[in-house]
């Protein structure tokens, strides 16, 4: 009997065996027995509903508890007791006996004693934190043997490593018989009933898998499955495969995403003949032609995972056909097409040429060659219909010219440039340059360009230089920018200086923006923030000129980083805007994380904390699956000044103390020393002195180098922060000398604002006001409340008794007609009286009065009596 059936629940096909397991566990926990039922599979296998059904059909009390989205230690177990525990004080006790010398199992037993029978249903067992799984390991091996009426049926990935409990019992979901399928195709569609052939069609491409089949048809109209109108080629396409395997694809880390891709990629190459399984063309890969970035210790754990299967003559591929088009879908290639290759204009994501990656991630591409259509005809024709979309591509690839594999590779590249990982677009991208190298010149010196900047954007070295060398192809001044970029890779600054200030001064030599960007790089690499905004801004008026829809968005991060680094926020937030809203709607979602990043940033400083962490909660999401280690650099360094902004100095330390460490494991290596100050600020406050002398040392002799405008400045001030004695007061007032020199006058302000509290510490009010002063006003027109506040703050604090009077604010900081009022008003008259005195009206008064409490932090009009008093006091020793 195909389908299975029980009085309640849903209907469940095929799954005898897996009921009577349901049926053995029951009976055990009656009786007192306990035990233990995991339950795995594929996504979209019917793992969840297996849980559902049992939870129906259990006589006694059913607890279901899925994974939580939180990962952190003990969040699984949190979420057990958050589902057994009456109150949420009582799973707090239990996490507590959990955690403690009890262990799981005396906790779960405290909160379900009086229940004659208890059956928890855990979820995605895979997703749950260690520490959760190993205390539920060590609970069902402590309960062998022991009367028990606790059940526990536990569903897991395939893939997953079960715990090993005697007497546990293991089933494994599979796919549907032809019965089965045709069953769950009836109950799926009650409306409308397939036509035949439809029918037919859908059940041959889900080839028995559940969760395919459903997906498949929620994607098809009334009309599609009556036969009225055509069904999709294939009918299961890569958006299917995606919703079904995407979650599992997500959760891997990256190093075992990659060698997927790799696995599925080479079975589109047809390097190794095809995989082969129900259902699609998995593909195959040599273990012996791994490449020097796949070592063999992953590929053995992604075979003793049961992720992909090895064959004989040491191949591997996917033992789950549809993981192995899902694990290609990823990448950004279609398995049923055979590539389809550029025109005579060169692709451009992000601008680097003519057009860029559509709203999907795909790029159109121009017409094939004869040739290469009649190879793309040749496999398809080996088989009919969508059986052949499934055969095709290895052959199809295979009899297609180079040049049309390495344009079909470049496209590939483009799409994950533009919103997939970028180390994934780097690898595509430099394979492409190979193949078009000597073939299409033009087109293979952009794609060592673009898999530079993907490695750019995920913080790798050594990956930025292997795109850079080996380009014969680049002359000009496109090889004094290759040469340039290397130099300063490997710290030779003065080869560096020397190309790629030749870049900035000819622009990149033309007009083109993809020439005109690449030069606004170069000034940003070589220090001179002025010059790359220019040519960033100059780049982004051509790209509107021609209509480069799809460059706008890169010219827009550009132009909105260089911005940020000079240190003028508003522009830098009204470029990132923009560029947000064209990467979002051209699909471009790794520059729209890249904009978050700088909004964040922007917003520390104007102290608008909730704006922080939105747009630094969106960049570090992208940022995490796709590799994005320059925008999660940054994202975190808004976080923690808007920390350090609210007083969080401890927090903040501990934020930037991995950004500012050398390694893979620090942060972006040009971003590094940048953050540099920022630490060494925070770390001071929250006593890491060791640590931020150390940063600071280091940060002294990059300063010394000169590629950064602010540097010397940023270096004299953490040298007054870590000074003591009157050394501070030198090194401050040398970081104020160097800042009069280099502009940003937000890091100046910051630097005045760190004066002026020394001063004050220091006993010296009358001294820390001038400072003080000098930096709530660039503060205040900078728009950084947060900043300001501080700085009022401390000003309050330099007036003594007086509650804060003589800290205020200094005259100049208002009109002279401001100026009048308040001594007037601190006299005692009205606004009638003021404005009479003053021929004004007395609304007049009111808005000046309005004003005058603004600029000087002030609430009410009793305060200006001590405001006056403070300005005669610092007026009276200038005159002796």
């Amino acid at each position: 009997m195909s389908a299975t059936t029980h009085t309640t629940g849903s209907r469940l096909y095929d799954r005898a065996a897996e009921l009577a397991a349901l049926d053995r566990l029951s009976a055990g926990v009656t009786a007192g027995r306990g035990g233990v039922l995991f339950v795995t599979g594929s996504p979209g296998e019917g793992r969840t509903a297996l849980l559902s059904r049992a939870a129906q059909d259990f006589p006694g009390t059913a607890h279901r508890v899925a994974a939580p989205h939180h990962r952190g230690p003990w969040s699984a177990a949190r979420a057990l007791f958050a589902e057994l525990a009456p109150t949420p004080a009582a799973g707090r006790r239990a996490l507590r006996v959990a955690r403690g010398e009890g262990g799981l199992a005396r906790a779960v037993a405290a909160l379900v004693a009086g229940e004659k029978a208890v059956l928890i249903c855990l979820d995605d067992l895979h997703l749950w934190d260690a520490h959760s799984r190993a205390a539920l390991a060590a609970a069902w091996q402590e309960a062998r043997g022991r009367p028990d009426r606790t059940g526990w049926l536990v569903a897991a990935a395939r893939h997953h490593r079960l715990p090993a409990v005697p007497g546990a019992e293991t089933v494994r979901l599979g796919r549907l018989t032809a019965a089965g399928a045709r069953a769950l195709l009836a109950d799926l569609c009650p409306v409308v009933a397939p036509a035949g052939p439809v029918g037919e069609r859908l059940l041959d491409e889900a080839a028995g898998h559940p969760g395919v089949l459903a997906a498949t048809v929620r994607r098809l109209t009334p009309s599609q499955l009556a036969g009225a109108l055509p069904l999709p080629r294939p009918a299961v396409d890569d958006s299917v495969l995606l919703e079904v395997y995407g979650g599992l694809l997500a959760r891997f880390p990256a190093a075992s995403r990659r060698l997927l891709g790799t696995v599925a990629v080479t079975a589109l190459t047809g390097r190794s003949g095809s995989g082969g399984g129900v259902g699609g063309d998995g593909g195959s890969a040599s273990t012996g032609a791994r490449g020097r970035n796949a070592p063999a210790e992953p590929w053995e754990g992604l075979v003793a995972d049961g992720l992909l299967r090895r064959r004989k003559g040491g191949a591997v591929d996917f033992d789950d056909p549809f993981l192995g088009r899902a694990a290609l879908a990823s990448t950004g290639t279609s398995w049923r097409e055979a590539p389809r290759v550029h025109g005579p204009a060169s692709p451009a994501p992000r601008g680097h040429a003519a057009d860029g990656p559509a709203p999907e991630g795909r790029t159109a591409v121009g017409q094939a060659s004869p040739a290469d259509r009649a190879a793309v005809g040749a496999a398809l024709a080996r088989g009919a219909g969508h059986r052949a979309d499934r055969l095709g591509p290895p052959a199809g690839v295979r009899g297609l010219s180079t040049l049309a594999r390495g344009r079909a590779q470049l496209v590939r590249g483009l799409a994950a440039l533009a919103g997939g990982p970028v180390m994934h677009a780097h690898e595509a991208l430099l394979q492409a340059a190979e193949l078009l190298r000597g073939r299409a010149p033009v087109e293979a010196s952009d794609a060592r360009f673009l898999a530079m900047e993907a490695a750019w954007a995920g913080g790798d070295v050594a990956a930025c230089l292997a795109a850079l060398d080996g380009g014969e192809e680049v002359r000009g001044l496109e090889r004094d920018f290759a040469e340039g970029l290397s130099a300063a890779l490997t710290v030779r600054l003065d080869e560096a200086r020397t190309a790629l200030t030749r870049v900035v001064q000819g622009d990149g030599g033309a007009d083109d923006p993809r020439l005109l960007l690449r030069a606004g790089s170069a000034a940003l690499v070589i220090g001179d923030t002025a010059a790359a905004a220019r040519i960033h801004a100059r780049a982004l008026v051509r790209a509107r000129a021609e209509h480069r829809t799809a460059l706008l968005p890169h010219a827009l991060e550009q132009l909105a980083y260089a911005e940020l680094r000079a240190g003028r926020y508003g522009r830098a937030a009204r470029a990132a805007r923009e560029g947000l809203r064209t990467a979002e709607s051209t699909g471009q979602y790794n520059v729209a994380a890249h904009q978050h990043a700088v909004l964040a940033l922007v917003a520390s400083v104007a102290g608008d904390g909730p704006a922080v962490a939105e747009h630094a909660g969106r960049a570090l999401a992208a940022a995490g699956p796709h590799g994005l280690v320059q925008a999660a650099t940054l994202a975190e360094w808004a976080l923690a000044r808007d920390e350090m902004g609210r007083g969080l100095a401890a927090q903040a330390a501990a934020r930037l103390g991995p950004l500012v460490l050398p390694g893979p494991r620090g942060g972006h290596f040009a971003l590094r020393m940048l953050v540099v100050p920022c630490f060494v600020e925070a770390a001071v406050a929250a006593g890491r002195v060791a640590e931020a002398r150390e940063a600071a040392g280091e940060y002294a002799a990059w300063a010394a180098l000169g590629v950064d405008g602010p540097a010397r400045a940023q270096s004299a001030r953490c040298r007054a922060l870590l000074a003591e004695g009157e050394a501070a007061a030198y090194w401050f007032r040398e970081a104020v000398r160097h800042h009069d020199g280099c502009g940003n006058d937000f890091e100046r302000a910051r630097t005045l604002l760190a004066y002026g509290a020394w001063l004050r510490r220091r006993r010296r009010p009358g001294d820390a006001r001038g400072p003080l002063r000098d930096a709530l006003v660039t503060f205040e027109r900078a728009a950084a409340e947060g900043w300001a506040a501080h700085a009022r703050s401390e000003l309050r604090a330099t007036g003594g008794a007086t509650g804060g009077a003589a800290g205020f604010g200094a005259p100049r900081e208002l009109t002279p007609q401001q100026q009048r009022i308040v001594r007037l008003v601190a006299r005692g008259a009205t606004n009638r009286e003021v404005a009479d005195r003053l021929s004004l009206s007395p609304r007049t008064v009111d808005h000046h009065l309005r004003g005058v409490f603004a600029r000087l932090g002030i609430r009410s009009r009793v305060e200006l009596p001590g405001v006056v008093e403070g300005w005669d006091a610092d007026a009276r020793p200038a005159a002796r």
